[in-house]
């Protein structure tokens, strides 16, 4: 008897049709999760109200999700908070990516040559996310809690990383967030930000100069993929009275040579600015 031929084309999926309701069960808990860690601690009807999903939804949600110990509940305060797994699954993120380990010693090495806090930053949507950060002992300082988030447009790694997309990415990007100025400082598009962008693409550094919080400033550089692409970001923060314009430049060298390091040892490589963007000098 002839072997049966094999069936060509796809496979049937393993999933039915009336299991497609799992996956929406899946996106809720995700949702609720994403939502926890972003409030840090949250009673159980504002959570339902942030996320959109009936009390009684999010309630089962919730008790699932702390089973498996990725949240946990203050029976004092009656709120729920993010648990121990959910560090877990963001640490192995840390762990496997190169980027962030080879930069923790530069990071160190940068915060002590320059006396302020050195961060790292890596960028998810129209946000960067603070992934890394070296405090200074100065006892007025910059802090970011990691996984803090913040507009790209309104920080100092942010708008390095977007001062070195092409400019389809910067499109979407900037397409992709509510605008919204943070202080008088917050430069906007229509009022300062391509130019900034422009200024900050041929130096090669940014400046957020109290553009996001008032009193605050930060000089960020752009870290590169092997690709040419931006894929994180380093920076300086502090005081504004300690980045003034005559300390400026020394900090932004001390910001580029980090940058460049650490997209040296993992692989990466700064594109010709002609080639991200041909119309600029």
């Amino acid at each position: 008897m002839d072997a049966q031929k094999r069936p060509r084309g796809r496979p049937k999926s393993l999933f039915k049709e009336s299991s497609a309701g799992t996956m929406q069960s899946l996106d809720r808990a995700l949702g609720v999760l994403t939502a926890v860690a972003r409030l840090e601690r949250s009673a159980l009807s504002d959570l339902a109200r942030e996320v959109e999903v009936p009390t009684a939804t999010t309630h089962r949600i919730l008790v699932t999700l702390q089973k498996h110990g990725f949240v946990i509940f203050d029976e004092e305060r009656q709120e729920w908070m993010i648990g121990i797994e959910a560090y877990r699954t963001g640490a192995s993120f840390l762990h496997r990516n190169n980027v962030l380990e080879i930069g923790r010693p530069i990071l160190r090495r940068l915060m002590q040559d320059s006396g302020e806090t050195a961060n790292l930053a890596v960028p998810d949507g129209a946000e960067v996310v603070f992934v890394g950060q070296v405090e200074t002992q100065n006892p007025i300082r910059a802090f970011f809690p990691p996984g803090a988030r913040t507009p790209m447009y309104a920080s100092g790694t942010g708008k390095a990383i977007l001062a070195a997309m092409s400019d389809e990415s910067l499109g979407k990007a900037l397409g992709a967030t509510k605008l919204i100025p943070f202080t008088e400082n917050t430069c906007l598009p229509g009022s300062g930000l391509q130019r900034d962008l422009a200024k900050t693409r041929a130096r090669g550094w940014s400046h957020d100069h109290e553009e996001r919080y008032e009193g605050m400033s930060c000089i960020g550089a752009a870290i590169f993929n092997d690709r040419g692409e931006p894929c994180a970001g380093i920076s300086v923060s502090g005081p504004t009275v300690r980045f003034c314009s005559t300390r400026a430049p020394e900090l932004a060298e001390l910001v580029l040579t980090a940058a460049r390091e650490i997209t040296h040892l993992s692989g990466g490589r700064a594109p010709e600015l002609s080639a991200r963007h041909p119309g600029n000098p």
